[in-house]
């Protein structure tokens, strides 16, 4: 079932981790598509089912790629997290198409769906169905409030997560600085679920294997959502709460816990600094040629210079101001204080560092023409990841994605008249 190698991962014959296994991608948007184009990236076959209208995200735009004459385009979002994968265009709610997906499910080990909670069920495919269908079957659903619960049976929405998350609490200036809470530039509550659910399946797959090794079936449901994924990425800010009992507000770019790890404006623009050690601190005072402030009482210590951060900020910033950004950081890099610009993303992806990761990689799709996009950002040495397939078009797959599942021509060709693929 899987497609043959590509010029795109030939150079390098070693067997990805996930050779040999497929996914089936009923998911749509972001978190669950993010989820299964990693295990993409990690050699899974990953079949895309998606509704006769498509992927959502296929009209988020502009920017667009495309632009036909016959009007048609695919946006820039839907590129970003989609790659290694091919597109079967169905119709679920005719019997017909659900057909073809219980062939799918049959030969597939891993199934990934975001429909709400209960949705995938009234198609047809409830936890017993599945079972019966596939013992084996790795299926994780991402659900935006979990299983049970008030809000169970409600859409997801990053936006929506990230406010009622607290998240956007602790993110964006504070109240006497005119700011107020903000989401984050990315949608990290999607993202951040879909990393999750990429661990989950992998830990599903393993535990398979030991099942399979104990004589049991291996199968099994996960469930993921958005709003536990988030509260869980809180981390330090969460645990604060917990100790202090008392929410933690914003502070824009500074740390809550650390002293000084922030932004602050130079003579032409702004550069971040994070001071994490003593003898970082120390370092940097004498870079700033501000040495007795190291042995200052108030500032000694990252607890005492938390403690009296609203003294400190003002003589670090004035100082700060005094040269421009490329002489500050010339200088902090040599005295090993971590500290960087601040790059737009057009100038992050150009960054030498970026270029050394080679996290921007280019692609030709048959439809599109060349395509640029983020890179793997994970090596393994023995068994590499690989980008094989760019994006697919609406359906592009299909044909040969029901002829691997038996489907004879007369009947391709009947199921495209009625409009189920």
């Amino acid at each position: 079932m899987p497609p043959e190698p590509t010029a795109a991962n030939a150079a390098d014959a070693r067997p990805a981790p996930l050779d040999g296994l497929t996914v089936i991608d009923c998911s749509t948007v972001l978190a669950g598509p993010y989820c299964t184009m990693l295990l993409g990236d990690l050699g899974a076959d990953v079949v895309k089912v998606e509704p006769p209208e498509g992927d959502a995200t296929r009209g988020w735009g502009p920017p667009w790629v495309g632009s036909f004459g016959d009007g048609s385009r695919t946006a820039a979002y839907y590129l970003a997290v989609n790659r290694n994968k091919r597109s079967l265009r169905l119709d679920l709610k005719a019997p017909d198409g659900a057909a073809v997906l219980r062939r799918l499910l049959e030969r597939g080990d891993v199934l990934v769906e975001n429909f709400r909670v209960g949705g995938f069920a009234r198609l047809g495919f409830d936890d017993e169905t599945l079972r019966r269908l596939n013992p084996s079957l790795v299926h994780l659903a991402i659900s935006g409030y979990g299983l049970d619960g008030p809000s169970a049976t409600l859409p997801g929405y990053d936006f929506v997560i990230q406010a009622l998350s607290g998240l956007m609490s602790i993110t964006g200036a504070p109240d006497a600085d005119g700011g107020g809470p903000t989401k984050v530039g990315v949608a990290i509550s999607d993202v951040v679920t879909g990393m999750l659910g990429a661990v989950s399946v992998l830990a599903g797959l393993v535990g398979r294997e030991r099942g399979v090794a104990t004589g049991l079936a291996g199968g099994q449901r996960i469930d993921v959502s958005l709003l536990g994924a988030t509260l869980a990425s809180l981390v330090n800010q969460a645990q604060n709460a917990f100790t202090a009992g008392t929410a933690p507000g914003r502070l824009g770019n500074a740390h809550p816990n650390i002293v000084p790890y922030e932004t602050f404006e130079t003579a032409d623009q702004p550069i971040a600094v994070a001071v994490g050690s003593e003898r970082q601190w120390r370092r940097f005072c004498e870079v700033l040629g501000l040495p007795d402030l190291a042995g200052d009482p108030r500032f000694a210590t990252n607890g005492e210079r938390v403690v009296h951060r609203a003294e400190l900020r003002p003589i670090l910033a004035g100082r700060l101001r005094s040269r421009d950004a490329g002489t500050w950081l010339d200088a902090l890099e040599r005295a090993a204080i971590p500290c960087g610009p601040i790059n737009d993303i057009v100038g992050a992806f150009a960054s030498p560092e970026a270029e050394a990761l080679g996290m921007t990689v280019e692609q030709t799709h048959p439809t599109w023409g060349h395509i640029r996009q983020v890179g793997i950002p994970f090596r393994l040495s023995g068994t590499p990841a690989s980008i094989r397939l760019p994006p697919p078009a609406l359906g592009e797959h299909t044909d040969e994605l029901l002829d691997s599942l038996g489907y004879s021509r007369a009947e391709i060709a009947d199921l495209r008249a009625r409009r189920i693929v």
